[in-house]
């Protein structure tokens, strides 16, 4: 299997990825970029400092010179190629894959990222073709500090340390890299009381995996909060690029119900600004956003294309299901503590826990990503499609089908022979029939 995938570079390391492996996309990067200076940013995996130093070789190689971030978050990366004079970066990170994992996530000076549509493929045959003559001059490795530059930014956006009022919260890093700028960033708000859990930065993620889209990896979070008595609690992934909510309840509180708490902070500052969110999301979303007074944005799954529809269709922020939220004025990308951050305020503002929050906008019931295994996925989709002839329908990521009542979406993995369906429906007993239905042509879900 490539490693080279639609939003970044990951493998399994030594087999997949390598520091030799490493030090030739470090190459292919400021080759396909023609750069001249880039940031370099790394997680805590266990082999991530070498295989960043083979990055930044390869980088210098070529005559670039490197702004060396260090130890950071997904998002500090962002912030400081977003604060620094330079052509582009790479975070050498694996997000919330296993231990085993390392990964490279690319962008060009914006940040934009890099993706399977533009760039990552012709990184990959740069990389894989014969490597380039080393510079006259190799480039230099200066250091950059940008904590506190990423932390003011986030500070202001949120509107100050006091917009947030006094409430007590349960934050899980799950010892990743939420924890190297999460607990400065939280003592800037003095009325937020955190019992953080996992707190020490480990590789090898000894507590569980990194993944909050998960729910076995929310249960310790859960019973944290019920010990403790909060009503909110955050999970980060491994990167902290991505956050999850769970309420008092202990139930987790989907992205596209966070989406929508999100948009009446964003609409009140920003009205009649687009709101993007993907597909797969409730259609409480759109409907809020109208409610509001906004222009809901519809986009296909993947932080890369979110971010692009974002800026060329004047989106102020929004999210998907898989925990990204983005955010126009935090250089167009993603961040999971700002999200955190925002929804405390928004709560905060309004006098509401977010059980009430969440339980106001579930009127509708979903299914979940569901997968099945499916050889021919082109073949199957287009049996749905054909199925369901009277429904309203579009291609923007695999197969969407909507009536009055109900919808659902179909899409193939990028990586496996797996199609992913969606489905909503106005009561639970449409939504089990039309599950039904789906499941007989799709098969048993793995």
């Amino acid at each position: 299997m490539s490693i080279y995938k639609a939003y970044d570079v990951r493998g399994t390391y030594p087999d997949q990825i390598d520091e030799k492996t490493a030090r030739r996309i470090g190459m292919a990067l400021a080759q396909y970029l023609g750069a001249k200076r880039l940031v370099v940013a790394r997680d805590m995996r266990t082999m991530a400092p070498s295989v960043t130093d083979a990055v930044v070789d390869g980088i210098t190689h070529t005559g670039c010179d490197v702004v060396d971030a260090g130890l950071c978050s997904t998002p500090a990366f962002y912030a400081a190629v977003g604060n620094v004079t330079c052509d582009g970066g790479v975070v050498v990170t694996a997000s919330h894959n296993p231990k085993q994992y390392i990964g490279l996530k690319m962008v060009k000076a914006g940040p934009v990222p890099l993706s399977g549509d533009e760039g990552i493929p012709e990184i990959q045959a740069l990389a894989e073709g014969p490597e380039p003559a080393a510079a006259a001059e190799k480039g230099r490795r200066e250091p950059y500090e940008v904590k506190e530059v990423y932390l003011n930014e986030l500070v202001e956006l949120v509107g100050g340390p006091e917009a947030i009022p006094a409430q007590k919260i349960v934050v899980d890093y799950a010892n990743g890299m939420g924890i190297v700028e999460g607990p400065e960033c939280f003592a800037r708000f003095p009325n937020v009381e955190v019992v953080p859990l996992y707190d020490e930065l480990d590789g090898t993620f000894p507590n569980h995996e990194a993944n909050p889209l998960k729910e076995e990896n929310l249960d310790d979070l859960r019973a944290k909060m019920k010990e403790c008595g909060a009503k909110i609690g955050l999970a980060f992934d491994g990167d902290a690029d991505r956050c999850a909510f769970v309420d008092e309840a202990g139930r987790s509180v989907g992205a596209d119900l966070i989406t929508a708490i999100l948009a009446r902070q964003f609409l009140v500052k920003h009205p009649g600004k687009g709101i993007i969110y993907d597909l797969r999301s409730s259609r409480i979303v759109p409907e809020t956003v109208e409610k509001l007074g906004g222009r809901p944005v519809r986009e296909r799954v993947g932080h890369s294309f979110m971010k692009k529809t974002m800026k060329e269709k004047d989106c102020i922020g929004g999210g998907e299901l898989s925990g990204h939220f983005y955010f126009s004025e935090f250089h167009g990308s993603d961040c999971g503590l700002l999200a955190g951050l925002l929804v405390l305020a928004e709560l905060g503002k309004e006098g509401k826990t977010l059980k009430q929050a969440a339980d106001e906008l579930r009127v509708y019931f979903q299914s979940g990503e569901v997968n099945f295994k499916v050889e021919d996925k082109a073949g199957k989709m287009q049996e749905i499609w054909d199925h369901f002839a009277d429904g309203e329908k579009d291609r923007l990521d695999g197969i969407f089908i909507s009536y009055p009542d109900w919808w659902v979406n179909v899409r193939p993995s990028n990586t496996e022979p797996y199609l992913r369906m969606v489905l909503e429906a106005n009561t639970p007993e449409l939504l089990a029939e039309k599950k039904d239905e789906l499941m007989a042509m799709l098969g048993s879900p793995v």
